[in-house]
């Protein structure tokens, strides 16, 4: 932890929380300014409690388009994709994004998966294989820009380079002495970008955001801004209760690469349209917790997996049997009725 960084966030507002082991801020007091600057302006949130994972050695490209769900072979540096870490029955494990760098790959991944991921790929790693794993979180922060003004604000800055390029693509950039990785892309559904940055150098970096307009925006709002546009998270939505097709991430999955961990699973899915279940927003005319099922009449047709609070009601994510229905169906969840909505961040069919 920056203390530097953290004494900027408290002078903002910010109220601290632990997450995975890293004070994290919650909330700066402001989530009405923060959820519309993520709207139609810019927000910044401190994203550095992800993990930051560097593969690297000779083998990183095979190792890693072995291991996941996306196509690395395709990769140039300066060139990234999100990607799927699944189990060999095509289980989720983490949906990360990859950077791909000139001598190794960057992984940002979920703030609770860093380890496991680390301790997890170290199993694959055969005696030959040059492959090489180090967990530099400690050591960097990441940011998110969110909000359709991100581009403005990085032209504010003089970063005119990072604007406009498909997604995960990333550039290294001097920014006032400071260099930061920027990175398409916010983590969301929202228009925006991730930058990358030593810890040392986070303060500046933050301070410097701020400075240009960039709204602090903190973890309550994030939570919910993931909520309402459906981006999965594990030990809610991505468990080894449920494959990447179910959890709408069709897009993070090549069909065409060939082998690799859980493949034979996810293409008998798609093959034989056999995704049982998937991923949809609920809206809730009562509280309940996650976990409660979804039911039709007395029948259990799906999970409720994540909860937030809105101005406009409460709303959900849940798992629901593909044969009951999609956006517009009715359940009963808990005391109250619970309408099934389609969410951004979701995608339903194969784009690779």
């Amino acid at each position: 932890m920056n203390q530097e960084l953290r004494n900027l966030q408290a002078a903002a507002g910010a109220v601290f929380v632990e997450v995975a082991g890293t004070s994290v801020p919650s909330s700066f007091g402001n989530e009405a300014a923060a959820l519309q600057a993520a709207q139609t302006g810019v927000a910044v949130c401190d994203r550095s409690h992800w993990g930051r994972i560097l593969v690297s050695g000779d083998d990183r490209i095979r190792f890693l388009h072995n291991q996941t769900t996306n196509d690395f072979n395709r990769l140039q540096p300066g060139q990234g994709c999100d990607t799927v870490f699944v189990t060999s029955t095509g289980r989720t494990v983490d949906l990360v994004t990859a950077y791909a760098l000139e001598d190794a790959v960057l992984l940002l991944t979920s703030p609770n998966r860093r380890k496991y991921l680390i301790e997890w790929m170290d199993r694959f790693i055969f005696f030959a294989d040059k492959v090489d794993l180090k967990d530099i979180t400690d050591t960097t922060a990441a940011f998110s820009l969110l909000g359709n003004e991100s581009d403005a604000l990085l032209q504010k800055l003089g970063l005119d380079e990072a604007i406009a390029q498909p997604h995960a693509t990333h550039h290294l950039v001097n920014l006032a002495g400071i260099e930061t990785r920027i990175a398409t892309g916010s983590g969301l559904a929202t228009p925006g970008y991730t930058l990358i940055v030593n810890a040392e150098q986070s303060a500046a970096l933050w301070q410097q955001l701020t400075e240009a307009g960039a709204v602090p925006l903190g973890e309550q709002t994030w939570e919910r801004l993931r909520i309402e546009q459906g981006r999965p998270m594990p030990n809610s939505e991505l468990t080894e209760d449920y494959n990447p097709l179910e959890a709408g991430l069709w897009r993070t999955i090549s069909f065409s690469k060939g082998c690799y961990i859980g493949q034979e699973t996810i293409a008998r899915l798609d093959t034989y349209k056999g995704v049982k279940q998937q991923l949809w927003g609920v809206r809730l005319s009562q509280s309940a917790t996650p976990g409660e099922p979804l039911l039709l009449g007395e029948e259990k047709v799906g999970k409720l997996t994540s909860l937030i609070e809105t101005e406009q009601g409460l709303l959900g994510l849940a798992y629901v049997r593909t044969k009951a229905g999609g956006a517009g169906l009715m359940v009963n969840v808990g005391a109250g009725t619970g309408e099934v909505v389609d969410l951004p961040f979701l995608t339903r069919d194969r784009t690779i």
